[in-house]
């Protein structure tokens, strides 16, 4: 399937060896991106934090197997080089390229490496699949599966790329994620655009709790398509997002099985996103989850606890098509519960009986696989 490469003016490409990858991905056009809240930020976040104020990029590359975090200046000027070496390859200035990197924390590049792996990639940059597959293959780490996503219609494409599977708890956009559109958009509308798509999306997935040093979506508009309305476009890009961040919930480390949770009657969206998020983010109702244990107390204890306030004995709960609460009176059919938390997806629907907010969060069971991942992720 493609994704990137299906809009106008992206070509890609990249590059896998062991746990070393580069990426490269070619666009010029107006860029947004929005990043990690984490106060250990990598420095390649910090240098795009301040190369998008110009709102526009030609370019991104994208190394996996070393974050370039808590590497202080060193880490800064490596990042700028990292870029500069990518500039070179492609005939581009060193500050219309973005950078950005995944890996392990407290290690500096390896610029030789990447100095050789743009001189092969560069090349090989094209507008088809099996290349836009191959740079998302390279900017993976313990991801199973390269992440695509594609939104059509008739006046305009939205296509992305993501790596996440661990350290995932995203308070601004995501792991990595790289979004493209032919739609003409000034800077602003897109920083604007890509923000409330990342909250809604990226921003309500939990893998385990921990906000990476190195989270970033960027977003670049190529133009190609021409001006399109602003909400289509909006749609478009929470569409690609939301289909990405489904794909990392997904793609959790050691997880066997999706977690969806619903909130509704919240007093407003934001209230019913810090409920949800609370519940995919608890340990308890992820070991229950992966165990088919519907111990649905642990859901209802989860919500009590994310600073919404509402009535516990109002609320309903299903597990699938299963009621367990029905405004505050217990009805569960634990076998009826049991079974539907057979399968690779699991769906918890919470209503507050409070509002009219609402929102989705998304996430993973917590399987011994996890602790095998990270208990030795750096040798």
């Amino acid at each position: 399937m493609k994704s990137i490469c299906a809009v106008e003016g992206v070509t890609a490409a990249g590059i896998r060896e062991g746990k070393y990858g580069l990426a490269l991905i070619r666009a010029s056009g107006t860029a947004a991106g929005v990043f990690t809240s984490n106060l250990v930020r990598a420095a390649p976040v910090e240098l795009m934090m301040e190369r998008l104020q110009k709102g526009a990029l030609e370019a991104i590359v994208v190394n996996s197997g070393c974050a370039n975090a808590y590497t202080g200046e060193r880490g800064y000027r490596d990042a700028k080089e990292m870029a500069a070496i990518a500039a070179s390859s492609l005939g581009l200035e060193p500050e219309s390229v973005g950078v950005a990197s995944t890996g392990v924390i407290g290690r500096y590049l390896d610029l030789p490496r990447i100095r050789e792996q743009c001189s092969r990639v560069s090349p090989l940059l094209a507008r088809n699949s099996d290349a836009e597959d191959a740079a998302a293959r390279a900017i993976m780490t313990t991801d199973t599966f390269p992440k695509h996503a594609l939104f059509r219609t008739e006046s305009f494409t939205v296509g992305g790329i993501a790596k996440g599977s661990g350290m995932i708890a995203p308070n601004m956009g995501t792991m990595l994620a790289f979004i493209y559109t032919d739609a003409d958009v000034e800077a602003g509308m897109l920083q604007e655009i890509l923000r409330q798509a990342s909250r809604r999306s990226f921003n309500r997935v939990v893998v385990d709790g921990d906000t990476s040093t190195n989270d970033a979506a960027f977003c670049t508009a190529t133009g190609a398509a021409g001006r399109v309305d602003r909400d289509d476009l909006a749609r478009g890009i929470e569409a690609v997002c939301r289909d990405l961040a489904i794909q990392i919930a997904r793609d959790g480390e050691g997880a066997t099985k999706l977690l969806k949770v619903t909130v509704r009657g919240a007093p407003d969206e934001e209230a019913a996103a810090a409920v949800a998020r609370t519940i995919v983010a608890s340990p308890l109702v992820k070991t229950a989850v992966y165990g088919e244990d519907p111990n649905w107390g642990r859901v209802v204890a989860a919500a009590g606890r994310a600073g919404v306030e509402f009535d516990p004995y109002a609320v309903s709960l299903r597990i699938g098509d299963v009621t367990l609460v029905c405004r505050g009176e217990i009805v569960a059919e634990l076998e009826a519960a049991r079974a539907a938390m057979h399968g690779d997806t699991v769906v918890f629907d919470l209503d507050l009986a409070v509002g009219d907010g609402q929102a989705t969060a998304w996430g993973c069971d917590l399987t011994e696989r996890y602790v095998e991942i990270n208990g030795k992720y750096t040798t």
